[in-house]
């Protein structure tokens, strides 16, 4: 009998809701069913030619599942506006009707209800929902850090990604390295997804590497990966340690070395609205006035030996770039020499032609030159290295102070995204004489970063930094004490 009046009163229960004119939703599967986020560490692109396939592209980035989805018109900003709201409340994706996309991607999250604004919001198969209704369950929690070019074209995708719970990021280009905004978000969050929004992605092939290099949180003093970005102002002091003739550099131990280098940055700092901040080019392959053991007038100091000094200034924030002067060797038999040292962040590249020489040629005796082509060989394999080990881009320093130097300069790859490529004028004398190297080495040179140097023995008269920067046009990049 107890039995019997339970099954009664359910069918008397199930009676009176099929009879009620506007049954209230009961619990089921496709109301509980929680929202599902993507979590696993990866890079992806949203990169489609409309804002449809974007926004069903960042719901598939950041959205494993999910019970329902917001819907809007393609074509009505307005509708889209409210919408994205509404997204963003229900933690739900925000899809644009209009095409096919959203169709789609409502069938690949399971979605069975539909929340819709403006005229054609709707899709078969979707129950309609009201706005006001409670938002499912996350069975996840976020991580992702989502990066826009354009806020505005692709305001719909990211309100996917705020729904998603995740960072969004506006950046400046598509140039991620360049944004210290960018860098910093994604080195905060380097456990989780990062979703790159914006079709202006689509043309850019390396931005697995763009994001790894990112992650490792490495940057100059300006938040930035790269040394030549218009906004910063580097100062070097240049030669070899512990050999005072060659330059600066040696004139000290290590760590006075570093405390001079810091003072004069601070120097410049006070006269320019650029961040400054400090440097080292350290001379690694010496050009020698006779022959050495292998024959090649070059004596290069061990990778082990330079080690503890470089791993010494860039604990103390200092880059170090890598001075090649190779005699009758080449670029790249020398650069390899020390992937040890290049393997660190921090650490960039010079190449000087001066001391690139010919087979019967001698240091002091003739001025070296280098070709497009080997020079080119040597930025391949510098960038190849940063980009296999997930490095931040490297400085990568061309001296010249005669145009017959860089051999074909207009065939010299300039725009490999891993390096950062400076020509450094190496003009010495009278300052008249300094400034018509600088006008001639710049005369239909590359768009690449500019470097300045002044000698302190051989410069009439030599500059200080107030008169550095203010005779000096453009305002050099990087500036350097030999």
């Amino acid at each position: 009998m107890r039995r019997l009046l339970l099954v009664l009163t359910a069918a008397a229960a199930l009676v009176l809701a099929g009879c009620t004119a506007d049954p209230q939703p009961q619990p089921s599967r496709s109301v509980v069913a929680p929202v599902r986020l993507a979590t696993a560490r990866a890079t992806v692109a949203v990169d489609g030619s409309s804002a449809a396939a974007r926004a069903a592209a960042a719901s598939r980035a950041l959205f494993t599942a999910s019970p329902g989805v917001v819907l809007a018109p393609a074509g009505d900003s307005s509708a889209q506006r409210a919408a994205a709201a509404a997204a963003v409340r229900l933690r739900v994706p925000l899809l644009l009707t209009g095409g096919g996309d959203a169709a789609v991607e409502a069938r690949r999250l399971g979605a069975t209800w539909s929340v819709g604004f403006g005229a054609g919001s709707r899709l078969a198969g979707l129950r309609t929902r009201s706005a006001s209704a409670s938002p499912p369950p996350l069975a996840s929690r976020p991580g992702a850090v989502v990066v826009a070019t354009d806020e505005r074209a692709d305001a719909v995708a990211l309100a996917t990604a705020k729904a998603a719970g995740a960072t969004v990021v506006a950046a400046r280009s598509t140039d991620l390295n360049g944004d210290p905004a960018v860098v910093k978000a994604i080195a905060a969050e380097e456990d989780d997804r990062v979703v790159l929004v914006g079709a202006a992605f689509a043309s850019r092939a390396d931005l697995a590497w763009s994001v790894a290099a990112a992650r490792t949180g490495w940057t100059y003093a300006d938040g930035s990966q790269r040394a030549w970005d218009g906004r910063s102002l580097h100062v070097a002091l240049y030669g070899t340690p512990s050999d005072g003739v060659l330059g600066v550099l040696g004139q000290q131990s290590g760590p006075a070395t570093i405390a001079r280098v810091k003072a004069l940055s601070r120097q410049y700092a006070k006269r320019t609205s650029r961040t400054v901040s400090p440097m080292l080019e350290v001379i690694a392959t010496v050009a020698a006035g006779g022959p050495t053991d292998d024959g090649d007038y070059s004596s290069e100091i061990d990778a082990s030996t330079l080690e503890p000094y470089v791993d010494r200034a860039l604990a103390a924030g200092v880059p170090v770039i890598l001075d090649l002067q190779p005699g009758r060797s080449d670029f790249l038999t020398q650069a390899k020499a020390y992937a040890s040292l290049l393997e660190k962040p921090g650490v960039g590249l010079a190449l000087d032609p001066e001391w690139r020489l010919g087979p019967k040629q001698k240091p002091l005796v003739q001025i070296g030159r280098v070709s497009a082509a080997e020079v080119n060989r040597t930025s391949a394999w510098l960038a190849d290295l940063v980009r296999t080990k997930g490095l931040p881009p490297k400085p990568f320093v061309l001296h010249e102070f005669r145009l017959t130097m860089l051999q074909q300069r207009q065939d010299v790859v300039v725009d490999r995204p891993e390096l950062d490529v400076l020509i450094h004028v190496d003009g010495q004398g009278s300052q008249p004489d300094k400034q018509a190297t600088w006008r001639a080495v710049r005369a239909g040179a590359p768009d690449v970063g500019w470097g300045w140097k002044n000698f302190l023995k051989k410069d009439r008269p030599v500059l200080t930094p107030q008169q550095t920067l203010q005779q000096v046009h453009p305002t050099p990049d990087l500036i350097t004490y030999q």
